[in-house]
């Protein structure tokens, strides 16, 4: 089995939200950039650098050389070209139409809607007709800086040759008209594309069908226009109801035929060559790939959208059982147990190391008011913890010195060693409130009782980390454990306050050394033997929570890991009834799902975020999130009032959002992997800092 931890899944973390990251980069630009305002809403600016000769010139330009150039179409030809598509609904009635009168036309479609519909595209190239480029995303040239438009043309082409293997030269900018209209910025635009081998195609004559005036209207407007020179007519088959258009389109064409007039494509128009032509085997692997790299982008986040709401819905779910099981399991413990539980306790202390908070434990724990005897295993420690323990010469205090061999085997030997039936396990780091260990033993009186967890709380809450530690405390693992209770499925009795009986550990083989979470697998044992585990919030006990990031990272790894580890060997419980099915189907899924599968999720709901923020509605998104801290300040509430603390610290939960969360669900995903790899962690003892002490208040 490997040593120590897999380090590499984090590259692999990194690929993975870099990957997710571009696909929504990729999808946000592409459909939420995309420019959706009627090409008559640009508002034009001066027109001072225009060529006086292309203001009055052709439609067909061409920028690409020092003198720009204009053409013309020939006198009685009609081009008719069709701008936005294409459309799922409205491009096929189209070609319909023009198939059956047997006219060719000009489709400048959007890379957008290319890239969705790519069988569209090839049956316009197979009918004949001729196809431009109209942007990506329908976006105003002369409005964009130079490197989104040679971008927004460069997506198009590829989009052309991933979906019908052609390329195109002709580009009609949206928000043009007729060369008159032409701005300095619309004009830079035109230049640059020539510089890059576009031809633009404005238009002679606006069909306005945009405006929806009407079938009639639209077949007068175009049928009415005097003869002369040829025209290059601007029509729609996308951007909304084009139901006109195609009524309009059936009406006129024969008309038109039968005024002698021909109807013919742009190039054909102003007698050019063909500016369609087969993509190269390099443009079209790059627009294949690029076609489903966007479809991958759509599937997911249609599936990270469907798996949020799932995420949100099973978290408000969970809000809501957690603060009613609260409210009833506060309710249920202002009865008494049964007969009051007098009998003395053995109280086990296993010290590594621990000289600096021992004596201080050891004082709280023998300032109780209920019975006890107090054995310190200490478990070969290095820094004179069974020395100074044994100078104290404390009452009902034995020191039983072994080779250092884990904090299990210490646990054991205080077992073995103890006295009474009543035992009551504490960590070095932990002080006792005088009334603890009484509370703790009560709900002994229940003979199916076979483990009590008592309620830890931070004693170190200076600074944020401490403030949100507490938080955690109070608020996560509290609840839980009152919901574990009511359900008969707690899954942990933490190591730094808890009682259980002497016959029950020994049935069970005593603390397993297999994991790294003892505390957790020694209850699910409990449990899986049928024994009820539950929660006394009335027995308070104050531990050192970890002060740096780093040792909050060691601690809550190993804690993290072993959990899995335990899950993982108690998984049985999940085919099994009675107690041991309660904490299988109920406590161990419970697990999984909120302390595994959602802290997962957690990094894409990070990213996903940062995506509505910046192509979605900002304001909903911050609303959302709001409304989410809102729920978590009530519930924050909530459990301070139930555990009697000041409502103060509650100020730092907004903060913990954007620090403390992340570095949990990195803790989970660093536990998982190395669980994956089949590493194995070694037991790690948490630094002390000597700030054990008895509170005087919360």
């Amino acid at each position: 089995m490997r040593q120590g931890p897999l380090r590499t899944h984090w590259l692999l973390l990194t690929a993975l939200l870099l990957t997710l990251s571009g696909a929504l980069l990729l999808q946000g630009y592409t459909q939420h950039s995309f420019d959706d305002r009627p090409d008559q809403s640009a508002a034009h600016t001066s027109a001072t650098t225009v060529p006086e000769a292309i203001r009055d010139g052709g439609p067909v330009i061409d920028a690409a050389g020092p003198e720009p150039r204009s053409a013309t179409p020939k006198p009685g030809t009609v081009a008719l070209t069709f701008d936005d598509g294409p459309d799922p609904t409205w491009t096929p009635q189209i070609l319909d139409v023009l198939r059956r009168e047997g006219v060719h036309a000009t489709f400048f479609v959007v890379g957008t809607q290319a890239a969705a519909h790519p069988d569209l595209i090839r049956r316009i190239v197979a009918e004949g007709h001729q196809i431009g480029v109209h942007t990506f995303t329908h976006t105003d040239l002369g409005a964009a800086p130079d490197w989104r438009r040679s971008l927004e043309l460069r997506e198009t082409q590829l989009t052309l040759a991933g979906s019908a293997g052609v390329t195109s030269s002709l580009l009609r900018p949206p928000y043009s008209s007729q060369p008159d209209a032409l701005d300095d910025r619309g004009w830079d635009a035109v230049r640059q594309a020539g510089r890059a081998g576009y031809l633009t195609v404005l238009t002679t004559q606006d069909s306005e069908d945009w405006r929806r005036p009407g079938t009639a209207q639209i077949v007068q407007t175009l049928d009415d226009a005097p003869g002369g020179p040829g025209r290059i007519v601007l029509m729609h088959d996308a951007g909304g109801d084009r139901s006109q258009t195609v009524a309009a389109l059936a009406d006129l064409l024969p008309r038109l035929k039968a005024r002698g007039l021909h109807l013919a494509t742009v190039s054909e128009a102003v007698g050019l060559a063909d500016p369609v032509h087969a993509a190269g085997t390099a443009d079209r692997l790059q627009g294949t790939a690029f076609i489903w790299l966007l479809r991958g982008g759509d599937w997911t986040l249609t599936a990270l959208g469907w798996l949020l709401w799932a995420a949100g819905a099973i978290s408000v779910l969970r809000a809501v059982a957690v603060l009613a099981a609260a409210r009833r399991h506060e309710r249920l413990r202002r009865r008494p147990w049964g007969p009051p539980v007098t009998e003395p306790v053995s109280v086990i202390v296993p010290a590594y190391n621990e000289s600096a908070g021992i004596e201080a434990a050891l004082r709280s724990l023998l300032a109780s008011d209920h019975p006890l005897e107090v054995i310190v295993v200490d478990d070969g420690s290095t820094d004179g913890t069974a020395d100074l323990v044994e100078s104290l010469n404390l009452p009902y205090t034995r020191v039983i010195r072994q080779e250092n061999a884990g904090k299990p085997a210490a646990l054991n030997t205080g077992i073995a060693a103890a006295r009474a039936e009543l035992l009551v396990m504490v960590d070095g780091d932990t002080v006792f409130e005088p009334d603890a260990v009484r509370h703790l033993v009560q709900p002994f009186a229940d003979p199916s009782v076979g483990a009590v967890s008592g309620n830890a709380k931070v004693i170190n809450r200076g600074g944020l980390l401490g403030r949100w530690q507490h938080i955690e405390y109070v608020v996560g693992f509290n609840l839980d454990r009152r919901l574990f209770d009511l359900a008969e499925c707690m899954p942990t009795v933490p190591g730094a306050v808890g009682a259980f009986r002497r016959s029950a550990l020994l049935a069970v083989g005593g603390v397993g050394e297999e994991t790294l979470a003892e505390d957790t697998d020694l209850t699910m044992a409990l449990c899986r033997a049928g024994w009820r585990v539950v929660y006394e919030e009335r027995a308070k006990a104050w531990t050192e929570a970890p002060a740096s990031l780093d040792a909050l990272w060691r601690q809550r790894y190993r804690w993290c890991y072993g959990t899995l580890q335990a899950m993982w060997k108690h998984r049985g419980a999940l085919v099994q009834g009675g107690q041991a099915g309660k904490l299988g189907r109920r406590g161990l899924l419970y697990l999984l799902m909120f302390q595994v599968l959602l802290p997962l999720l957690a990094p894409v709901v990070d990213v996903f975020a940062l995506y509505g923020l910046v192509f979605l509605d900002p304001a909903r998104i911050i609303g959302l999130w709001a409304a989410f801290l809102l729920v978590q300040m009530l519930m924050g509430a909530y459990a301070f009032r139930l555990d009697k603390e000041r409502l103060g610290p509650l100020w730092s939960l907004p903060l913990q959002q954007f620090v403390y969360r992340q570095l949990m669900y990195l803790v989970v995903i660093q536990s998982v992997f190395t669980a994956l790899a089949g590493s194995r962690l070694r037991w790690q003892r948490m630094q002390r800092y000597g700030t054990l002490r008895v509170p005087t208040g919360g």
